[in-house]
């Protein structure tokens, strides 16, 4: 275990490298934030003030390094627009997606596996093929149209729920959260959804194929004759090895619902990164446009590392050492 996880750190750190030179070339070789932060009618003496104020006119091989020096310290530049720490600006808007995250993964979760599980096994029922169509619908609508249509529908029309807006807050260890708020709640419920569906979709389909698998296995075959009820067969014996593949899945899935959450915050106005990261991208604020970049690319790493750990402890033939051949 311990030489797995060496290697394992290493490898992180040569992606997290990489990573920093692609997002930096990818970022800082494209325009230039100072024709959108001043005003047009400064003259050319203002106008170079600024880039050398913002370190813009050093060559982008030594902006590199600078930037590479500064990250190692954990300082991902300051904010044109804010004139903050990058880095704090997102910290402070994490808490928000990081919920938004949980809470879309969450019911993904509760439906998904149990609808996926009835699918599977009544594949031919009516119920099992209106459980496929519909997650069908879900891959196929667009998570912009989905969400203005539950704005329009629960927001709009019937008044259930508000539209945009997280809601009143509750500090937690110091971190702000509104699921523990009746107000922050009712706030987090459309979002949460819009964000749920297409991950649920995936569930219900990971889950029916799983269970269309281990149904046809020896060891089901074997509890059935033993004399146990279908429902005890189901929960004790199936239902933990079709999780294998699935812990496996959402574990990837959860790094990319907090990075593809950016649609869902703008549209129901959600304080979170992806809003932050939109209006930056507005403005060419190049260092909290990286700062964000680099706090995903760290994410996907950590989720990656925990899965792995996941997996061994689900799947008892899996073993996290290194064999001798």
């Amino acid at each position: 275990m311990a030489v797995y996880l060496i290697r394992r750190l290493l490898q992180s750190i040569v992606v997290v490298f990489v990573m920093t030179l692609a997002v930096f070339l990818g970022v800082y070789a494209i325009g230039n934030p100072v024709d959108i932060l001043i005003n047009p009618d400064f003259d050319q003496a203002e106008f170079e003030r600024a880039v050398r104020a913002l370190g813009l006119d050093k060559p982008l091989w030594r902006q590199y390094l600078v930037f590479l020096g500064n990250a190692v310290e954990g300082n991902l530049g300051r904010s044109f627009v804010f004139n903050e720490p990058a880095i704090r600006l997102i910290l402070e808007r994490m808490p928000a997606t990081l919920e938004l995250a949980l809470a879309a993964m969450l019911i993904a979760v509760a439906f998904g596996i149990p609808l996926g599980m009835i699918a599977g096994y009544k594949p031919n029922s009516i119920t099992g093929r209106t459980i496929m169509a519909g997650s069908i619908l879900g891959f196929s609508v667009p998570t912009f149209w989905q969400g203005l249509m539950l704005i329009m529908v629960f927001a709009v029309m019937l008044g259930w729920l508000p539209s945009t807006g997280r809601g009143a807050t509750v500090a937690v260890l110091g971190v702000p959260v509104s699921f523990l708020t009746p107000d922050g709640l009712t706030h987090l419920v459309l979002p949460a959804t819009n964000l749920a569906l297409f991950k649920m979709s995936l569930v219900i389909r990971l889950t029916r194929a799983g269970m269309r698998e281990v149904l046809l296995m020896d060891f089901v075959k074997f509890a059935r004759a033993k004399g146990l009820g279908p429902a005890r067969v189901i929960l004790v014996h199936v239902l933990k090895n079709i999780m294998i593949p699935v812990v496996t899945v959402l574990g990837l899935e959860f790094g990319s619902v907090v990075a593809f959450s950016v649609v869902t915050e703008s549209i129901f106005a959600w304080p979170g990164m992806g809003k932050l990261i939109i209006e930056s991208i507005y403005v060419l604020d190049r260092p909290v446009i990286v700062a964000y970049l680099m706090v995903i690319v760290f994410m996907f790493i950590t989720i990656n590392l925990v899965v792995d750990m996941l997996y061994s402890v689900l799947d008892p033939r899996v073993r996290l050492v290194e064999h001798k051949a």
